[in-house]
């Protein structure tokens, strides 16, 4: 069996890390992780074929050559290797979790680092057990900075993933109403992603926090941090508009961005706080943020026709669910409808919770209502105008029935309703 410092000799000739055969680059590393339905020790060959250098294993009896690194287990291999990685860097690497907003928030943190450092952070949903290692691994010994994204879907994620990456800054966005199957509700949401301020107060890491958060400052409070490592931010004055974009002043200018919402600005400003932290110039700062554009479903406005669509639709929970709908309630519009998925990972409170989405929009005021999914079913009992469809073959066939014009159409729903689909019926 391989020692992990072996290993990591290895991994400092290789070009890249993988787990993927389909994937796999010259010179990689290659881990052969098993799943529910494979075990990638089968893949050995493959991969040694593709090109890798080396592959990470655990059943000898897939053993090609020496370029075969057997260990007891590949998935804690790959831990204790990033692990044993991130303690070779002396280079501050920033956590961020959080119910909400998470990826937007690491997305505008790198850009506005990027300005002046050579910035690695977290690619697409990387942000697991799994993602994690892979992150830090791809860190390599020119970057200044790093930045993690942490998910969580219960108790404990968030410790097993400080624990591998040993953030020395972080930031949690907020508390909501995400995952509360895996989480066991929502004081289990609070002291699940705690873990984060858990760990920073234990080893003296510098924390950002949202200051008008009772709930986030509070836990604060309640671990006893250091207020002389707290950096709080706020949403301030300088806000000037939300609707259809985020416009705020800076230093005597106005600076328009392409997100909507207010909460989107509050991810503004933490980004806004990190990038004085670290030094970079103001000027860069909102040059930053005014060219980042969202993609991947997250915050999205897009043109179809004449029509202006809000696409959120790559998660969805109550909480950023109802400031999405509250947002979009407050853009001025000739005509505006809503087009929302299930809200999946909810448990025994998943019809309670679509009941209460339905009770909220009935206090909002749009033009069309549509849903779509078993649990929106849910929500008709305040909306007897909505339009419901058990699934989306029904939503299509009624969009494509009735196309719309000169409308704003707000389409948000959890990853597993997959509501882009939508979008080529509109316009």
């Amino acid at each position: 069996m391989i020692s992990v410092s072996e290993l990591h000799q290895k991994y400092l000739t290789c070009r890249s890390v993988s787990i993927d055969t389909r994937k796999i680059e010259p010179g990689a590393l290659f881990f052969a992780l098993k799943g529910a339905s494979f075990d990638a020790n089968t893949f050995a060959a493959k991969a040694l074929e593709a090109g890798a250098s080396f592959v990470v294993m655990d059943d000898p009896a897939y053993v090609v050559d020496e370029r075969c690194l057997l260990v007891e287990n590949v998935l804690h291999a790959l831990q204790e290797l990033a692990l044993y990685h991130r303690r070779t860097l002396s280079i501050p690497v920033i956590g961020i979790g959080g119910s909400n907003g998470k990826t937007t928030t690491k997305e505008l943190v790198y850009r506005v680092l990027s300005q002046k450092y050579k910035v690695f952070a977290t690619q697409g949903n990387y942000n697991n057990y799994i993602g994690v290692p892979l992150t830090v691994l791809s860190v390599r010994e020119d970057t200044e900075l790093a930045v993690i994204e942490l998910g969580a879907n219960r108790q404990g994620d968030i410790q097993e993933l400080v624990d591998i990456c040993e953030p020395s800054h972080g930031l949690i966005t907020n508390i909501g109403k995400s995952h509360l199957e895996g989480f066991g509700g929502l004081e289990g949401v609070r002291k699940g992603e705690g873990e984060l301020y858990d760990f920073l107060v234990r080893t003296g890491g510098e924390i950002f926090v949202h200051a008008e958060d009772e709930t986030l400052s509070d836990m604060l409070a309640e671990r006893g941090a250091d207020t002389g490592k707290v950096h709080p931010y706020r949403s301030d004055a300088r806000l000037l508009a939300t609707n259809p974009n985020i416009r705020y002043e800076a230093d005597g200018k106005e600076v328009t961005t392409h997100l909507m919402g207010d909460y989107n600005f509050i991810n503004m400003r933490a980004a806004m706080t990190l990038g004085t932290y670290f030094g970079v110039s103001g000027e860069a700062i909102h040059a930053a943020l005014a060219g980042y554009v969202a993609e991947n479903n997250r915050s999205q406005i897009l043109q179809k026709g004449t029509n202006t669509v809000w696409l959120d639709a790559y998660n969805a929970n109550p909480s950023s669910m109802g400031a999405a709908l509250r947002n979009f309630d407050a853009l001025e519009a000739g005509k505006k409808m809503v087009i929302l998925g299930d809200m999946f990972e909810l448990g025994e409170e998943g019809p309670e919770e679509h009941a209460e989405m339905g009770r909220l929009i009935s206090t909002l005021h749009f033009d069309y209502v549509l849903l779509a999914g078993p649990l929106m079913q849910n929500a008709l009992k305040y909306l007897p105008r909505a339009y419901y469809f058990p699934d989306k073959f029904g939503l299509h066939v009624w969009l494509q029935d009735h196309p719309m014009e000169h409308t704003h159409i707000l389409i948000k729903g959890s990853r597993g309703m997959g509501l882009e689909s939508t979008l080529n019926l509109i316009g």
